[in-house]
């Protein structure tokens, strides 16, 4: 039995890079969306096929959650490419943990084949990919200043020293809140991490514990449950995602709007 630590294993290099299992995962993931996307390309029709009518049904339904998050079809064609791309990433990574050899076939003593998601530094680059799109959506959207507003308004801060003591008394509270939602944003970063990161790596070890103490047949069921949360997962990391991207392209309000 051969439990997953949480690095990957290194199983060669190339040149000064080394190369680990979760590496091989996310370039099968990634070949795997290269020939969907080829194939889709070059087989489409204005008569689609039985593939075609499948991949639109599925598209227009995941279109159809995001629009109930965004509240906008536009928000939504304009988050698509991202969310969606981050979405279909991580379901099929977290499904090809489950292909059998995954785990347990070895090269030089390490595992050939594991899941991309049980790696802490892809999980915690995309998480961290999905908070600076956010962040770059909401200040092509409002505007610079705007934006930073939302955090720290420095030019109302220099300014209340011109109002008396209450007012600096209460730029500074503004500016300490300000200080709180920056650190709050990286709170997401890790909380997108350690929630994939953990929940995919906690069924990986389930999996080789129970298939290595009671054979082939009984792990099935928990492997069918992995099933589920892979998709689970994929699916809240992609609206956590698109909710980010929502509330930052979103105009702040300001007390002329409640007048």
């Amino acid at each position: 039995m051969h439990i997953p630590g949480i690095p990957p294993d290194i199983l060669f290099h190339v040149g000064s890079l080394p190369v680990t299992n979760t590496a091989i995962n996310t370039w099968l993931a990634i070949i795997i969306f290269l020939v969907i996307g080829i194939f889709i390309k070059r087989n489409i029709s204005v008569r689609p096929g039985k593939f075609q009518n499948a991949m639109e049904f599925f598209l227009e339904k995941i279109m159809d959650l995001f629009d109930q998050v965004t509240g906008d079809r536009k928000k939504t064609m304009k988050f698509l490419p991202l969310v969606g791309s981050v979405f279909f990433f991580i379901l099929v990574s977290n499904w090809l943990g489950l292909i059998p050899g995954t785990g347990s076939i070895t090269l030089g003593g390490k595992v050939l084949l594991r899941p991309a998601n049980t790696d802490l530094n892809l999980v915690a680059a995309m998480a961290l990919t999905s908070l600076i799109a956010s962040h770059i959506f909401g200040l092509i959207t409002v505007g610079f200043f705007t934006y930073t507003g939302k955090f720290i308004q420095i030019k109302q801060f220099f300014l209340s020293f011109k109002k008396g003591p209450i007012a600096v008394f209460t730029a500074f509270i503004e500016l300490f809140v300000g200080l709180l939602e920056i650190v709050s944003e990286l709170a997401k970063a890790l909380s997108l991490s350690f929630r994939l990161f953990g929940n995919i790596f906690a069924g990986e070890v389930l999996i080789t514990v129970m298939a290595s103490l009671v054979g082939l047949v009984v792990p099935v069921p928990f492997m069918l449950l992995e099933v589920l949360v892979g998709l689970i997962q994929a699916g809240v990391f992609a609206i956590l995602t698109l909710v980010y991207l929502t509330f930052a392209t979103a105009k702040p309000h300001t007390n002329e709007e409640h007048i």
